[in-house]
Parts: C-alpha cells; sequence; structure tokens
C-alpha cells in the first residue's frame, strides 16, 4: 500500500486516470489517459477517492466536503483538488456535473481499477453489488510524494476522509 512518503511518480510510473469528459471529447482525444506525472507533478494535490459515484454518503457528504473548501484550499496553495474512483471517465463526468462540482473539483475515472489496486486502496464490494472499488481515503501529494494519507477503516465511514479533515493536515 502506498503510504506517507512513496513518491507514487517514480512507484508507478505505467499508471493513468482518465479526465472526466463526454463520450464526444474521449472520441475526439482518441479515448486519451492522463499519466500521473502529468496530474502531480511541481504541483501540491489533494486527492480523494470514494467507492462510487452517484452514491450515499460520496454525493451527500464526500464531495461537498472538498466542493465547500475550495476557497481554503486555495489559501493554503493547492493547486489541484482531484476526486477519483472506480468508474469510467463518462460517469465521473456526468456525476461531477450533477453535483455541480466539476471545474472546482478535477474528477477523474480509474475505469480498470488499476490505480486503486496498485496503491493499496482497492476493496472488493462484491456483496453490496458494487464489485472491486475504491476505499474510501484522501491524500496530500506535493510534487508526487504522498505527505498524508487518511484511509476509513470501512467504505460507509466518513470520519478521516473529508475535506475539513485533509485541510488541518496541510
Amino acid at each position: 500500500m502506498a503510504s506517507v512518503g512513496t513518491d507514487i511518480i517514480a512507484a508507478y510510473p505505467h499508471l493513468t486516470l482518465q479526465e472526466a469528459r463526454t463520450w464526444d471529447e474521449g472520441l475526439s482525444s482518441n479515448f486519451s489517459t492522463t499519466p500521473l506525472k502529468d496530474i502531480f507533478k511541481d504541483k501540491k494535490v489533494v486527492i480523494f477517492g470514494l467507492p462510487g459515484a452517484f452514491t450515499g454518503v460520496c454525493s451527500k457528504a464526500h464531495v461537498p466536503s472538498y466542493k465547500n473548501n475550495i476557497d481554503n484550499f486555495k489559501a493554503k496553495g493547492i493547486d489541484t483538488i482531484i476526486c477519483v474512483s472506480i468508474n469510467d471517465p463518462y460517469v465521473m463526468n456526468g456525476w461531477g456535473e450533477k453535483l455541480e462540482a466539476k471545474g472546482p473539483i478535477e474528477f477523474y475515472g480509474d475505469f480498470d481499477g488499476s490505480f486503486h489496486k496498485s496503491l493499496g486502496l482497492s476493496v472488493d464490494l462484491t456483496s453490496s453489488l458494487m464489485g472491486v472499488r475504491s476505499q474510501r481515503w484522501s491524500a496530500y501529494i506535493v510534487d508526487g510524494k504522498v505527505q498524508v494519507l487518511n484511509v476509513e477503516k470501512v467504505p460507509s465511514d466518513f470520519q478521516v476522509s473529508g475535506g475539513d479533515v485533509i485541510l488541518g493536515h496541510i
């Protein structure tokens, strides 16, 4: 599992994420993906992962905890706030727009779960009909190096991964 001090750019140079977009945008970009170095290099990034788009705690609490703190993150010098989930980029796009959070927050899909699996942040939620998904987590990453990593004990918890909590760690 990734931990504080891990350089995710160096440790996982092959990993990419898929920026949230419409199908037509995907088609016109030849279904491009974004390497981790393009997301994290020379930046201060707050990233949070959650079990799934359009789900309860994720929609009602997790994303809003970041959306409501955009100005506070910017005041602390954060360049980018990212929401990532094991969903395709088209679902992430629709969800980000529905929550009116896309823009201030960048949404990325991890369509095959490779990002979460590599970082040790995936969980099998087959019993709740979701399959392999992301744990609920948050991190503060500077130039690709993990400074803070908060992972909930179970994906339904919302104790340590919210915007207020990570903001207090920066």
